[in-house]
């Protein structure tokens, strides 16, 4: 029976995803910085495991603890939203520890195995903000097109080992927590300073009107297809909006 490990399951993308595989008969290792009881269905078949992608410490004991994995998604991320002129470096800096450095982290301690074992897929979800032009998420998109650049090269010398790399680009979705929080841990008025406040509570208003957005499951069964393709495609745009925005460009 395989096994998947993924990251960041407390919530959203990364939950339903977990309840996916397990639906579909696989063992699924569910990592989170904080386990939580009664996130994810109790089962034999469904572990939850501690796993902060910025603690090489936690990376470590949760994939020993994990045993054989034949799928690993990066899942796990963290959002920022903003004008950049208004963010803090330190900000920037969190931001790619998680989104960037957080995904090759995980991915390096996995590959030994997937290499000596001659196959594996390492599912690393991005966003669609990599598929178009959008103000507001500079810092964001930044660490998100950094992992699409890290898995296409990394899909290259992969494939003389029998392992893969795919991205799934996840569109907006207005049932998760992901898209409400204020990152910077401030106000509005923080994110949006002036002179560029007019402008940008626009772009935000525009965003939410949108006619197409992304559902969890969408992601949770793109994630499933990326897992098992056989094709040879990098990467899967996941939801409508994602898939309008992949079509576009």
């Amino acid at each position: 029976m395989n096994t998947v490990l993924i990251t960041g399951t407390s919530s959203g993308y990364g939950r339903e995803t977990a309840r996916y595989f397990h639906e579909q008969g696989w063992n699924v290792v569910a990592t989170m910085r904080t386990p939580r009881p009664g996130v994810l269905p109790e089962s034999d078949r469904l572990r939850v495991l501690e796993l902060d992608v910025t603690k090489p410490e936690t990376v470590e004991a949760a994939l020993e603890a994990a045993g054989p994995v034949d799928v690993l998604v990066n899942n796990a991320g963290i959002p920022s939203i903003g004008v950049f002129e208004g963010t803090p470096m330190a900000r920037v800096r969190e931001v790619f520890e998680t989104n960037t450095f957080g995904v090759m982290a995980t991915t390096q301690a996995v590959l030994p195995q997937f290499r000596e074992r001659g196959s594996g897929v390492v599912v690393n979800v991005t966003s669609s903000v990599v598929l178009g032009h959008m103000p507001l998420t500079v810092v964001y998109k930044a660490s998100k097109m950094a992992i699409e650049g890290f898995t296409a090269s990394l899909a290259l010398e992969l494939a003389p080992f029998g392992v893969q790399a795919k991205t799934v680009e996840p569109g907006a979705c207005l049932t998760t927590n992901f898209g409400d929080k204020l990152p910077n841990g401030g106000s509005l008025d923080e994110l949006f300073p002036e002179p560029y406040a007019p402008w940008a509570r626009k772009a935000m208003g525009d965003f939410r009107s949108q006619e197409l957005f992304t559902e969890e499951s969408d992601v949770a069964e793109t994630v499933w297809r990326a897992a098992h393709d056989t094709t040879g495609q990098l990467r899967f745009p996941a939801g409508p909006d994602a898939v309008s925005l992949a079509q576009a460009r």
